[in-house]
């Protein structure tokens, strides 16, 4: 079984950054803790609460974020530490030493979920006040649910078209037919129940293949049916840090995702894939014409001069 590797991912607060799994640490809950005392059921978490410049500790599915004191307690600043860290935290999962000790006295973040709307109007985002996976996770059918028991649950209701999962939040796409007035606070319980029990979202799988082809573009599959992967160019990798810092937020906070598919040097096209709310959204075209096409060319000086996007 192939050991844990950790990536230091930053987050929008500067104090907090989250160090991320290549797999599970512990199963469907999150712990958040205080002080070393409050981190008893958590070694791992008393081990970082030596440090001194650190707040908080917070663990779920596979990421621990820690929060620093703020830069006016602490003259610490994240890249000076970061990466030990990382190390630190990378040997001691692969000591095989326990995360929690005692789920049960351990501080669990309460947990709700909020129903709300996005510019698709077949699109519902319900979104929980902890984190839920680290990623994006999209799945047009139960036949591609075999590793995330969330989605294939979801997929029982009927009237449910599509699945996905990203961050803190759950956007789920509609049949027609049916009215949100009349499902959504199903949804919504339906939902809160699942997490609260301490379900599995993701099966461990899924999480190894995201991190596989994260630095690979797919191109369409040949006449074997089997799919290319090419590295990343340099200009591949500038459009993907422009998408990533600029547009995914934005397109988040309505419930969807951005995914760089490719680019054609020949033509300067680039072409997105549209995820979750953004996908058959009739406001994204405008978006993407009036915003992300214009982003683009100016900051990457005449390299693109189109962007098509292909619904996901």
């Amino acid at each position: 079984m192939p050991g844990f590797n950790i990536t230091v991912q930053p987050t929008n607060n500067e104090n907090i950054v989250k160090f991320v799994a290549n797999s599970f640490i512990i199963k469907d809950q999150s712990y958040e803790f205080n002080n070393i005392d409050d981190a008893k059921p958590s070694p791992i978490a008393q081990k970082l609460f030596y440090l001194p410049f650190v707040k908080t500790v917070y663990l779920s599915q596979n990421f621990i974020a820690i929060e620093k004191y703020d830069s006016k307690d602490s003259i610490i600043s994240w890249e000076d530490v970061q990466d030990e860290i990382a190390d630190s935290i990378t040997e001691y999962l692969n000591s095989g030493k326990p995360v929690i000790i005692n789920g049960d006295t351990a501080k669990k973040i309460p947990l709700t979920i909020y129903a709300e709307s996005t510019p698709n109007p077949s699109v519902m985002k319900f979104v929980s006040n902890k984190p839920l996976v680290n990623g994006t996770f999209e799945f047009k059918n139960i036949d591609e649910t075999e590793h995330s028991p969330l989605a294939k649950a979801l997929f029982k209701f009927t009237y449910v078209k599509e699945v996905f999962i990203s961050a803190n939040y759950v956007s789920i796409s509609k049949i027609p037919k049916s009215e949100w007035m009349d499902i959504t606070n199903e949804l919504r319980e339906f939902i809160r129940t699942y997490i609260e029990n301490g379900e599995k979202i993701l099966n461990d799988e899924i999480i190894q293949q995201n991190k596989k082809t994260s630095s690979v573009l797919k191109s369409p599959a040949d006449k074997t049916g089997k799919m290319e992967e090419k590295p990343l160019t340099e200009i591949d990798k500038e459009i993907i840090f422009i998408l990533d810092e600029y547009v995914k937020p934005a397109v988040a906070a309505d419930g969807g995702n951005i995914v760089f598919e490719s680019y054609d040097k020949n033509t300067k096209t680039v072409k997105v894939i549209l995820q979750g709310a953004c996908s058959g959204c009739p406001s994204s075209i405008i978006t993407l014409k009036n915003g992300i096409e214009t982003m683009l060319r100016e900051m990457l000086h005449g390299k693109v001069t189109t962007v098509e996007a292909i619904n996901g």
